[in-house]
């Protein structure tokens, strides 16, 4: 009785279309239009560009904290406290750095899905985060690195702050509690993938 119903859904499955003739214009145009797609190339290299500035700069302000460190401990300038100038600069610089990986992801992602396979990273043992098969893939990558530089952001804010009321800092804490709830449900979803 199985091999009647395997029998029945080939017999009932569309015969393939027999090729269709395309004139030389189809042709051409859709030639041209295949092509086009490497105008993603402008993206690709401008993402990497963007990430290589934000690399840049967030080492900068690091090598300017780990200075004004010094100048604190070794110099014995105590003109300001430099606790929590320290942490917000670093928060700072470990934002700049997580939006750096952003672009970075959105090239690559980019690259893959628009030109070729990075053949290098296929060979790698690190090239999990880097392999992405859809614009799906790709958004839920770089959404996923975004919250967590807007999380690293609202830390920053928060250490600027300065709490007078008891009130101020209950929503602060809510606010925390939060923000913790959403990653464990991004957590949450990314395990179930």
């Amino acid at each position: 009785m199985a091999t009647d119903d395997f029998n029945d859904e080939i017999e009932t499955s569309p015969a393939p279309r027999p090729p269709r003739r395309r004139g030389i214009l189809e042709k051409v145009f859709e030639a041209f239009l295949w092509q086009t797609r490497l105008l993603v190339l402008f993206a690709v290299i401008a993402s990497l560009f963007a990430s290589f500035t934000l690399f840049i700069v967030g080492s900068i302000d690091t090598y300017n904290v780990i200075a004004g460190v010094w100048s604190y401990y070794i110099g014995n300038d105590h003109s300001k406290d430099i606790h929590i100038i320290a942490v917000t600069q670093i928060i700072g610089a470990l934002d700049l750095f997580l939006i750096a990986v952003v672009l970075m992801l959105f090239s690559f992602g980019l690259y893959e899905l628009f030109i070729s396979r990075i053949e290098p990273a296929e060979n790698s043992e690190v090239s999990g985060i880097l392999q992405i098969y859809s614009l799906d893939g790709l958004k839920d990558k770089v959404a996923q690195v975004i919250i967590m530089a807007l999380i690293v952001k609202y830390f920053q804010m928060v250490f600027g702050m300065q709490f007078s009321t008891a009130l101020e800092m209950t929503y602060i804490a809510l606010s925390i509690l939060a923000l913790a709830l959403a990653l464990f449900f991004l957590h949450k979803t990314k395990k179930k993938e």
